[in-house]
C-alpha cells in the first residue's frame, strides 16, 4: 500500500484522536487483598484482561484514581515490560497501576474498538517499538507515544471493522468463560467424590441415591469409614502411594544443531505451553518435531488424554493432552495405571500440585521425581467408581475441548482478518454514504 492511504482515510498522530490518556506511571498504590482490582502489565495479555491478583482498597480508590477514571470501552496499553501489549477495559470499577496508559477515542475521529485493533497492529506495534528506549527493559515515554501515527477510516467504517474483529473475539471469550464453568463442574465432582467422599456420606446417613452417580454403582458402595492414620476414608479403599495409581514416562530433547528433527508435525510440549487452569488442555506447541526427532531422543509420543506436569523448574503446571505429543525432559507425562482413567489422574494431580510443590528438591532448580510420587499416599476408590468418574466428566472435558479448537480457528480467522482490515487492503461496506468494498 506504500504511503497513499485508502481513499476517504486519514492519517493523524494519536494524541489529536484522543479524548482521554490516563497515565497512572510514577505512583504505586498500597495493595490489599481484597477490594477494587489493580489491573498490572503484567495481566492485560493477548488483548484482554486476566482475573487481577492484587487489589486496593475501595476506600482508597477514588484518592488513588486522581488522574481520571476509566470507562468501559476504554483501551490500556503496556507502556513497558512489556511494551505493546493492549486490551479493552468491559468492567470499568478497576484500578490502574503502573506501566499502563487508558486511551478514549474523541468519539467523532476514533472508535476505542477500533483503536483496539490498531494498536495491535504490525505496523503500530513497530513504531511503538521504534520509539522505545531502554535494552533490558523495553518502554516507551508518554511524549513519544502521543506521536505515534494512526491511520483512520471513516468512522463508520471504524465501527464496523471493530464489530467484525469484536464478535470473533467475544465468541473466544464465551468460549474461555464456558470452559471455566466446564472445569469447575468436573472439578467439583472429583472434589466431591474423591476428597470429601459425599456419595459414602450419604449412604451412611440412609441416603439411597447420590446425584451423578449410577445407581449400580452407589449400590456397590460402603456405606462407612475406616480410620488409616491419614484420615478416614472409606471402608475397603486402600490407601496406597501415588505411584501405585499413575504411571510416568519421561520427555526427552532432540538435538537442536539437527535441523531435520525439528519444525515436523509433531507438538513438543514445554512448560511454556502449559494452559490456564480453567483451559486444561494443550491443543497445540510453539515448537514441533519431526519422527526422526522423536526416533534419535529421548522424547516419546504420548496419547490424547495424558496428563503433563512440569517437574523442573517451574514445578506443578499442569495440561491434558488434546492431541497425542511429546514433551521435554523437564515434564512427565503421567497416565493411569490399573484402571485408573486419565480424568482421574489429572485431577489427582491438580489436587496434589501444592503437596508435590513442598515436596520438591534440589540445589539449583525445585525438581519433582518418581520418588516424590512414591512418598505421597492416596486413596485408590472401587474400580467401578473411577470407571463411572470418567463417564460423568466426559462430556465437559470434551467440550472444552471442543471450545478450544474452536477458538483456534477463531483466532486465525481474526488475525488473518486485522492487517487486510486495519490497512485497508480489504474494505468492508458500511452504511449509504460510507466507504465501500472493493
Amino acid at each position: 500500500m506504500g504511503s497513499e492511504l485508502p481513499s476517504g482515510w486519514q492519517s493523524m498522530e494519536l494524541e489529536k484522536a484522543m479524548d482521554v490518556i490516563l497515565d497512572y506511571r510514577g505512583k504505586s498504590p498500597k495493595k490489599t487483598k481484597s477490594g477494587v482490582p489493580l489491573v498490572t502489565a503484567k495481566i492485560v495479555k493477548d488483548g484482554r484482561i486476566n482475573d487481577a491478583t492484587e487489589f486496593i482498597a475501595t476506600d482508597d480508590y477514588d484518592s488513588w484514581m486522581r488522574r481520571g477514571l476509566p470507562k468501559t470501552g476504554d483501551v490500556l496499553l503496556t507502556t513497558e515490560a512489556p511494551l505493546g501489549e493492549v486490551a479493552q477495559i468491559r468492567d470499568a470499577r478497576i484500578a490502574l497501576a503502573q506501566r499502563l496508559i487508558a486511551l478514549r477515542g474523541n468519539k467523532e475521529i476514533l472508535d476505542n474498538t477500533f483503536l483496539k485493533y490498531l494498536l495491535q497492529s504490525s505496523t503500530v506495534q513497530n513504531e511503538l517499538l521504534s520509539r522505545s528506549t531502554g535494552t533490558t527493559v523495553v518502554g516507551i515515554k508518554q511524549k513519544e507515544l502521543r506521536k505515534i501515527t494512526l491511520n483512520l477510516p471513516p468512522i463508520d467504517e471504524q465501527r464496523k471493522i471493530g464489530d467484525i474483529l469484536g464478535t470473533l473475539d467475544d465468541k473466544i471469550e464465551l468460549n474461555r468463560q464456558m470452559n471455566r464453568t466446564l472445569e469447575a463442574i468436573a472439578r467439583a465432582f472429583f472434589k466431591a467424590w474423591f476428597v470429601d467422599f459425599e456419595p459414602v456420606k450419604a449412604k451412611a446417613a440412609g441416603a439411597t441415591s447420590f446425584r451423578g452417580l449410577p445407581q449400580a454403582v452407589f449400590d456397590e458402595l460402603p456405606n462407612g469409614f475406616t480410620d488409616t492414620g491419614q484420615g478416614p476414608v472409606p471402608v475397603g479403599w486402600d490407601i496406597v502411594p501415588l505411584s501405585d495409581l499413575v504411571e510416568l514416562i519421561g520427555g526427552g530433547t532432540p538435538k537442536r544443531k539437527t535441523a531435520e528433527y525439528w519444525d515436523g508435525d509433531i507438538p513438543w510440549f514445554s512448560v511454556r505451553d502449559a494452559p490456564n487452569d480453567s483451559d486444561v488442555w494443550v491443543i497445540d506447541t510453539e515448537e514441533k518435531i519431526t519422527e526422526s526427532g522423536v526416533a534419535n531422543s529421548s522424547a516419546k509420543i504420548m496419547e490424547k488424554g495424558t496428563s503433563i506436569i512440569s517437574a523442573r523448574g517451574t514445578v506443578g503446571r499442569l495440561a491434558l493432552t488434546a492431541v497425542p505429543m511429546s514433551m521435554n525432559q523437564s515434564c512427565y507425562g503421567v497416565t493411569g495405571g490399573k484402571g485408573v482413567g486419565g480424568y482421574f489422574v489429572y485431577f489427582t494431580l491438580h489436587h496434589a500440585v501444592v503437596e508435590l510443590q513442598q515436596r520438591t528438591h534440589g540445589s539449583v532448580f525445585d525438581t519433582i521425581t518418581r520418588k516424590t510420587f512414591d512418598g505421597m499416599s492416596r486413596a485408590r476408590p472401587q474400580p467401578e467408581v473411577l470407571s463411572a468418574f470418567e463417564d460423568v466428566v466426559d462430556p465437559y472435558l470434551m467440550k472444552m475441548r471442543g471450545n478450544l479448537f474452536e477458538s483456534a480457528v477463531l483466532r486465525s480467522i481474526r488475525d488473518t482478518l486485522l492487517p487486510k482490515l486495519i490497512s485497508g487492503e480489504l474494505r468492508v461496506p458500511v452504511a449509504e454514504g460510507g466507504a465501500n468494498g472493493d
